[in-house]
């Protein structure tokens, strides 16, 4: 800098002749880039290299080793080329020619062995990091000094990337919230995510690194933060028109002001159910933070196997049934009008007039199970409430047993079994 204000005073000085005036300009130039240069880098913000968790300090450290790794080949490389070009530059008649020269093994090990070094270095750490870092295991440390506590339960965040917002849903509390995430300082987290239409990814860049969300699937990620502070999350894969606004505000708070937060989202919020999640799920931009004071218990499942419309077949339960042979001939009638889609055609007539639909649901495990228990407390009524021993009148009824007889042949059937 002292070097370039000598030279604009020097030139001011000199007559106003072309040249002068064009390197006056280039100097301006250089120091107004310079200048830009300095405003920009003062508004960035490093969060991967400031990270607020344990996982993306890890995941930190790992990218600095990588590229400090790099730098071993990088910066020698750059210097000797430009020690090459001033060594060997066509003014330099002093420098030693040997047109015939072609090989060197001491020159050709270290070309070919310092490389490979620095890659098996680089896999090493990347393939350890890999596994360690992996987001489907579970914490064992909170930081670098402290491991988990054995009895210590993580907290769970169901996650569903909608368009285009994101929907969080705490189990262990019975409340949602809508582009609003907080967690507690120093208290293990697992996300379970899945999307409601196309893949997304969800990212916190302070607390972990990105993972997908996938329609039909559930994928998981394990994070700690362990500074109290607001933090921005956002979507790191393009879903469509509302993408640049499919952000939130991921809050670390103390415990004392966590339990708080739930229970302002318990005060204040309304009830998540099938329908009001069909609602929410349409596709909008620019959601306003919305919190659910309750939460159906069922929406999960049904979210991650693509079931919330009523009726409509769950995936588990399809391939549940694809497992055991299908349902033959008689699935391909198993269906239903589709009468809207979520997105190009919801709320309007569908495609072409006919043709589209969807499978209609079986019942589930947990259904005939219940239905079961409640045949055989009807039947168990209709034994007690059976006092007369007189035949119906009726088309194709069959005689009404008396409990004598009906326990007589109950007795029969088991001597015979």
């Amino acid at each position: 800098m002292p070097n370039e204000h000598a030279a604009l005073r020097h030139y001011r000085r000199r007559d106003k002749n072309p040249c002068s005036r064009l390197r006056l300009q280039v100097l301006q130039l250089r120091r107004l880039s310079l200048l830009a240069a300095l405003v920009l880098l003062s508004g960035c913000n490093a969060v991967v290299l400031d990270p607020a968790g344990h996982v993306a300090e890890q995941q930190k450290d790992l990218l600095l080793l990588s590229v400090w790794l790099m730098l071993i080949i990088i910066v020698p490389v750059i210097g000797l080329t430009i020690f090459f070009a001033w060594k060997y530059r066509a003014s330099n008649k002093a420098s030693k020619y040997e047109p015939d020269w072609d090989h060197s093994t001491h020159l050709e090990l270290v070309i070919w062995a310092a490389p490979l070094l620095i890659i098996i270095c680089l896999g090493a750490a990347t393939w350890a990091g890999t596994h360690l870092l992996d987001p489907y295991r579970p914490l064992t440390k909170i930081d670098h000094k402290r491991v988990v506590a054995a009895d210590q339960r993580p907290l769970e965040v169901q996650v569903a990337a909608l368009d285009w917002k994101w929907l969080f849903i705490y189990p262990e509390y019975g409340v949602a919230t809508v582009n609003e995430l907080a967690a507690p300082v120093d208290r293990p987290i697992r996300f379970s995510l899945t999307s409601s239409s196309v893949m997304n990814s969800f990212y916190i860049p302070a607390l972990a690194g990105q993972i997908y969300a996938m329609p039909g699937m559930e994928t998981k990620l394990h994070g700690v933060v362990n500074a109290p502070g607001s933090y921005k999350g956002f979507s790191a894969n393009y879903s469509g028109d509302g993408f640049s606004s499919m952000k939130f505000t991921f809050e670390g708070l103390e415990p004392a002001a966590f339990d708080a937060w739930i229970a302002k989202a318990r005060a204040e919020g309304s009830t998540l159910d099938r329908g009001r999640y069909l609602e929410l799920e349409r596709p909008s931009e620019k959601t306003p933070v919305m919190r659910f004071a309750k939460v159906d218990p069922g929406l999960w499942n049904a979210i991650v196997n693509m079931c919330v419309e009523p009726g409509k077949m769950c995936m588990g339960e399809m391939m549940a049934i694809d497992d055991r042979g299908g349902l033959g001939l008689a699935g391909v009638h198993n269906t239903l009008p589709l009468t809207y889609d979520k997105f190009a055609r919801r709320g309007a007539t569908p495609f072409g007039g006919q043709g589209e639909g969807y499978v209609i649901a079986m019942c589930t495990p947990e259904e005939e199970a219940r239905l079961a228990a409640a045949r055989d407390a009807r039947e168990e009524r209709l034994r007690k409430s059976l006092r007369s021993v007189d035949p119906l009148i009726g088309a194709g009824l069959p005689a009404p047993l008396s409990p004598a007889n009906l326990s007589a042949r109950q007795a029969e059937t088991d001597t015979r079994s």
